[in-house]
């Protein structure tokens, strides 16, 4: 790939533990600067096929390329400061207060974040800067996810790869921080690609959605043709459910 390469590239990649396939040759592109939501049901391989752009999960089969270039020949560090990871565990470590969590990766490079970087990070995703010198258990689940982006963005990567972000916070966080890491992708020209088992949030935040069947894309359409019918009966089967909420919701009234 040269020149003009998609910013992540899947070439028939496949991952297998023992007789069991949960990724099944999976061949597709995502392009600079798009926000591709990853859909399915448990089990349907997206979490597997996630995170085999940051090589936490090798493929049995095939190639994943970042840029042009085959995401295994990078070394850990650079691999690292090329991909800001978000997962639903959020994961910060609680001996170390949260500039310390935001400034982790970059010192794993040897790179001291300034104070006013981590300012500026915790600004970026609303959240107070007094709150720098904070252990993670003084904040709220919400504030603790945000930090967790923030951390995800302090080596200035271009892509962003989420596992289920949102899925342990409540309804109005959870709606909140989307909108935000909607912005984020937006203002910051990142490349954006999140896996969710909730229909609605992909419809809501993505530019194109996939949805994952057994290992498989069934579906690769944006929201408004899935809206309007298209992509096929797992995928019209996930869109039904927001849709009966809805229907339900407008009986009540």
């Amino acid at each position: 790939m040269g020149a003009g390469a998609p910013k992540i590239a899947f070439r028939d990649v496949r991952k297998s533990y023992g007789d069991t396939e949960a990724v099944r040759g999976v061949t597709l592109d995502i392009g600079q600067d798009e926000f591709v939501a990853l859909v399915g049901a448990s089990g349907s391989g997206k979490s597997t096929l996630l995170k085999t752009v940051n090589r936490l999960i090798e493929p049995s089969a095939g190639t994943v390329f970042l840029d042009g270039r085959e995401a295994g020949a990078f070394a850990p560090y650079d691999l690292r400061r090329r991909i800001g990871y978000v997962f639903q565990s959020i994961g910060l470590f609680p001996h170390m207060t949260v500039a310390e969590n935001i400034a982790i990766g970059p010192r794993l490079s040897g790179e001291r974040l300034p104070d006013a970087r981590i300012a500026e990070l915790l600004d970026l995703v609303d959240l107070d800067p007094v709150l720098a010198n904070r252990m993670p258990d003084a904040l709220s689940g919400g504030q603790r996810q945000r930090v967790g982006v923030a951390r995800a963005l302090a080596g200035e990567a271009k892509l962003l790869i989420m596992d289920e972000p949102f899925g342990a916070l409540d309804p109005v966080t959870r709606d909140a921080l989307g909108d935000r890491v909607r912005d984020l992708h937006d203002r910051l020209d990142l490349t954006t690609l999140m896996v969710t088992h909730d229909m609605a949030e992909a419809l809501l935040l993505a530019d194109r959605v996939l949805v994952m069947d057994d290992g498989r894309i069934v579906a690769d359409d944006t929201p408004k043709a899935l809206l309007s019918g298209e992509g096929g009966p797992v995928a019209q089967q996930l869109v039904e459910v927001p849709r009966h909420q809805a229907r339900r919701l407008a009986g009540i009234g």
